[in-house]
């Protein structure tokens, strides 16, 4: 249940909430609001801070439900004899074939030449 404090402190930001809508509706400058509506400036965004405040606490996370981090460690591929493969190029060998080609031949033909070196003779 909640104490007259808290019912309170919801209250004020309820119809400071209501004030900011009205003036943002009015199209009018925060200057301009608050001399029409006999309201400080300073107390205006007092209330603005605390509103703010108000929804920014409705969206902290948990402790336990809070990002976290894990290192992660990737390894770079060896080639198997970087002399005769250039990068931008892949090597395939079957057996005794081998195969290079540039990144740019058509991966089709690639996968069907594959296919036929995997059939068996």
């Amino acid at each position: 249940m909640k104490n007259t404090r808290e019912i309170a402190k919801e209250y004020r930001l309820s119809h400071w909430a209501g004030i900011m809508q009205e003036r943002s509706q009015s199209g009018l400058s925060v200057k301009a609001f608050c001399r029409k509506m006999g309201i400080c400036g300073n107390t205006y965004f007092y209330w603005q801070r605390k509103l703010r405040e108000a929804a920014c606490e409705q969206f902290v996370l948990p402790q336990e439900a809070a990002p976290r981090f894990t290192e992660v460690k990737l390894s770079v591929p060896q080639i198997s004899s970087p002399e005769t493969t250039e990068f931008g190029q892949i090597r395939i060998e079957v057996g005794a074939v081998q195969i290079t080609a540039d990144s740019g031949y058509p991966t089709r033909k690639l996968a069907s030449l594959l296919l036929e070196l995997s059939r068996p003779c």
